[in-house]
């Protein structure tokens, strides 16, 4: 039981990872360019750094991307509250 378990966690984990390197291909070829006016034109060295954490983050990047939020959401902790003038 206990193994079958474990082999249906790796087989999600395989499952999300797959989906997610599928995704962040196709998000760091054209979709960086269109959510982060910094990214236009970056190079290829930008584009495989950014690889990684877009292929674990995958859901989040998916959302900002159909959604079309072009700028990421303002910080609100209590350091930029304070810091207020």
């Amino acid at each position: 039981m206990f193994e079958t378990l474990a082999k249906l966690f790796v087989y999600a984990l395989e499952a999300y990872a797959g989906l997610g390197l599928i995704f962040a291909v196709l998000f760091v070829w054209i979709g960086v360019q269109r959510l982060d006016a910094e990214a236009q034109g970056s190079g290829v060295g930008f584009r495989l750094l950014i690889l990684p954490g877009v292929t674990a983050f995958w859901p989040i990047f998916l959302q900002r991307w159909t959604r079309g939020i072009v700028e990421p959401p303002v910080e609100r902790n209590p350091h930029r509250v304070s810091n207020k003038p």
